[in-house]
């Protein structure tokens, strides 16, 4: 276990509430605690067994005013979190009293902890490795029950267990290779790279199989960029508004009413979807409105879905077309709204686009709602994901996959010439390498710092 200064931060939401936890942590924290801490029963907590609480106040360091009343716990090291001794103060929720316990804490002796410093600290002591530690990220910010599955299995270890493997698998190939090249004499080197091809190419397959995972594995974690695109007053914040079942945009009447982007997060059969209202397209000498124009534009080249609304009542015309010219090579669908004012006679405009992505609409009526979700859900799920596959939800996983794979058919072009098995040796580690920074344990010490810093205080 490696030594740090004691750590304290608010690990709760800062807020009103029943609760709030103040955690602690490092070799002094016990020691740190007792000096502000006065226990109901009259004892010092520098005597306290590990997970078990004490029931007291915290007071000032300087004159021993009862600041709040609190429960004290503590987890010994390495058993903790952490790997370090850890002491959680539990005092009453709301901004004012999780502050001023924090404030005697550091006062105590503590140092207020960087973001992510306690799951860093667990990292270096070994308590998990690094995809689990940006597990324990995923878990606090999932928002489906299938987006928390996956960062729960994450945490538990499944794809350290894979990527493990494939390094184990990758050091055996290593061994080989290099035992060929230290006897020449045994004349090995084609059985050698026979083997050795086999292997690798299996290993690749292996590796192409989880970055294959990766495009539901990132819409799992992120939420599936879905925006709402059309001309003014066709009916995209109803959509919006049916989607949340609530009032969130504002519907008139009157053309030019969303001038800015909305941005808010549903569920479809628990793929998480980020739902982007946006200000209607069209020609405006309005500044605002025209700022809000070109928001949509930008919004429409990032989206992994363009929901594209047409008014049946009205004409599909030139700026129409330009919209359907550029969202049939992207993810869409259609949705013709009013419905009931449906009007044939543009339905042949529409040829270019898929069929069946091309629905009938009615937000008053709520016609089509149904089958939209069930669009969205064939579009964008094999509907194979569950708690026990193997997903990598990460852009940093799954770009150190594609470096791997890389350099395994390096390696296989190596292999393709006996006299030159050694250089596939070189290769086939490297990938070895980069599968290591998935875990951490090939990563520069930098980069570990960069991913740490995206964490959330206290955490």
């Amino acid at each position: 276990m490696k030594e740090f200064d004691t750590i304290a931060a608010i690990s709760t939401a800062v807020g009103s509430s029943g609760i709030s936890i103040i955690r602690v942590s490092g070799k002094e924290a016990l020691k740190v605690v007792d000096k502000i801490f006065r226990s109901k029963n009259k004892k010092s907590i520098m005597d306290i067994e590990t997970y078990t609480m004490r029931y007291g106040n915290i007071v000032e360091l300087n004159n021993n005013d009862i600041i709040d009343e609190v429960i004290v716990s503590f987890m010994k090291g390495p058993k903790s979190f952490t790997g370090e001794n850890v002491v959680e103060v539990n005092c009453h929720g709301g901004i004012y009293p999780t502050k001023r316990v924090l404030e005697e804490i550091i006062k105590a002796g503590a140092r207020l902890a960087e973001p992510g410093e306690f799951t860093k600290r667990a990292f270096l002591n070994g308590r998990l490795d690094l995809s689990q530690a940006e597990a324990v990220m995923d878990i606090i910010n999932s928002k489906t029950e299938l987006s928390m599955k996956s960062a729960v299995a994450q945490s538990e270890g499944v794809i350290s267990r894979e990527i493990n493997k494939l390094r184990q698998n990758i050091l055996e190939i290593i061994a080989h290779i290099e035992a060929t090249v230290d006897y020449p004499e045994d004349d090995l080197e084609e059985v050698t790279s026979e083997t050795v091809t086999k292997d690798i190419n299996n290993i690749v397959k292996e590796i192409d199989r989880l970055i294959i995972s990766a495009d539901e594995g990132k819409i799992l974690r992120e939420g599936l960029n879905t925006v709402i695109i059309g001309k003014p007053n066709v009916g995209k914040s109803s959509l919006l508004n049916m989607l949340l079942d609530e009032k969130r945009a504002i519907v008139t009447d009157i053309p030019g009413t969303t001038r800015d982007v909305i941005e808010e997060y549903i569920s479809i059969a628990g793929i998480p979807i980020k739902i982007v209202d946006t200000a209607g397209i069209r020609e405006t000498e309005d500044i605002i409105e025209k700022i809000g124009v070109e928001k949509s534009k930008e919004k429409m080249k990032d989206a992994d879905l363009i929901i594209y609304m047409i008014d049946s009542s009205r004409k599909i015309d030139d700026e129409d077309l330009e919209i359907i010219k550029f969202i049939k090579n992207k993810k869409y669908i259609v949705l013709i709204n009013k419905v009931d004012l449906n009007n044939e006679e543009d339905r042949s405009k529409l040829k270019i686009l898929e069929k069946e992505n091309i629905i009938d609409f009615s937000v008053k009526e709520k016609i089509g709602l149904d089958k939209l979700k069930v669009t969205i859900e064939n579009m964008f799920s094999s509907g194979s994901i569950e708690q026990s596959s193997t997903m990598i939800t990460n852009t940093r996983h799954k770009q150190a996959l594609i470096r791997a794979k890389e350099h395994c058919n390096a390696s296989l072009r190596a292999l393709q010439d006996t006299l030159a098995i050694d250089l596939a040796s070189i290769d086939i580690r490297n990938a070895w390498m980069a599968l290591g920074e998935i875990t951490g344990e090939t990563l520069q010490e930098d980069l570990i710092d960069k991913i740490f810093k995206d964490f959330c205080l206290g955490k």
